[in-house]
């Protein structure tokens, strides 16, 4: 590893350690990942790949006492760095967590919430990558809600054309 990537890569480490997850230090990967030749990138994103996933554990485990909005911006940080390392694997894991926080915190935030094509385009994600079993979740949830929607649609359509006025009570 030459000294110019191996400066960049110790910035980087003492960027995540110092809990500074921002686009500045995600800069600081980009320019790391910009090497000369194939053996000395793979190299790199080996050191990095263990570098993240190390550090991506420790932070999830000290941010479990967290507010769930603090939780998500360092869970999507942390997808972004794997997706750039191409880190196949722990991107789409946390992708997950992220999309679940999402939609955990999506009522006090409406712009949080997590739509069928984000579910669709994880679950493709899922399945060109070989996680299957994940794929098959995400299509039964996505066959669930648009039944869920047909049913309210019918509903709707019902008291509409029958002039059926009804007050729900919470």
């Amino acid at each position: 590893m030459s000294k110019s990537i191996s400066t960049e890569a110790s910035l980087f480490a003492s960027q995540i350690e110092n809990r500074r997850f921002n686009t500045g230090t995600l800069q600081i990967l980009e320019s790391i990942l910009v090497a000369k030749d194939v053996s000395s990138l793979l190299e790199i994103r080996s050191a990095l790949r263990e570098l993240l996933r190390s550090q991506s554990m420790a932070v999830l485990v000290e941010t479990s006492v967290e507010t769930a909005d603090v939780k998500l911006r360092i869970v999507e940080f942390f997808v972004r760095a794997f997706a750039l390392i191409g880190d196949v694997e722990s991107c789409l894991a946390l992708k997950y967590e992220a999309l679940v926080l999402r939609e955990a915190i999506h009522l006090k935030d409406r712009d949080l919430q997590v739509s069928y094509e984000e579910w669709l385009t994880f679950g493709r994600d899922s399945l060109n990558n070989g996680f299957y079993t994940i794929a098959v979740r995400v299509n039964l949830l996505y066959s669930f809600q648009i039944v869920a929607l047909s049913f309210i649609c019918s509903l709707i359509f019902v008291i509409i054309t029958y002039g059926i006025i009804t007050v729900f009570i919470f």
